[in-house]
């Protein structure tokens, strides 16, 4: 059986180690909601992310990225029901490492953490998928565009009424 060839959505000639900021968008698998709900959003105070326990070994595991890589800080996130956004800035490159700093090993680390401790506190069976196979990735290019996707970031849980993904 040939299985198809899945288009990668990274540039093909850019270094995702270079020193710089990274917009990173990960989805749940199938879209689901498992991270938890937005709750509020009245006249008293504005809509917030109530986590899920599966939203809050992902809150656990956001914490402790830095903790993991020298240069690697996380400048911004939120968790949404069905998503994540977090900016990531790469520091500075170590070399000779050639994949402990690159944007995809960092994703890949992490969607695997969450996905153990989950699976080991019994919240999904060994053949359960929790994450979407990929994820998607902006290059941040200035400060203008880094200050865009920090508002975006920040007012994504008042816009989930809006998101496309947001489903009954």
């Amino acid at each position: 059986m040939r299985f198809p060839i899945r288009k990668t959505n990274r540039l093909t000639n850019y270094d995702y180690k270079e020193p710089r900021a990274y917009f990173v968008t990960i989805c749940a698998h199938n879209h689901r909601k498992l991270f938890g709900e937005i709750v509020g959003g009245d006249m008293f105070r504005p809509p917030f992310m109530r986590l899920s326990s599966v939203g809050d070994i992902v809150y656990d595991e956001m914490e402790t990225i830095e903790s993991h890589y020298k240069n690697i800080k996380i400048d911004k996130y939120t968790i949404m029901p069905n998503h994540i956004h977090m900016i990531i800035r790469i520091t500075a490159r170590m070399n000779p490492c050639p994949t402990a700093y690159d944007i995809s090993n960092i994703v890949g680390k992490f969607k695997a953490a969450v996905t153990r401790r989950a699976r080991k506190n019994g919240l999904f069976s060994i053949d359960e998928k929790i994450w979407q196979t990929s994820f998607y990735d902006h290059i941040i290019r200035n400060q203008t565009d880094y200050d865009l996707i920090w508002t975006y970031i920040d007012n994504n849980p008042a816009k989930w009424k809006e998101d496309r993904f947001c489903l009954p």
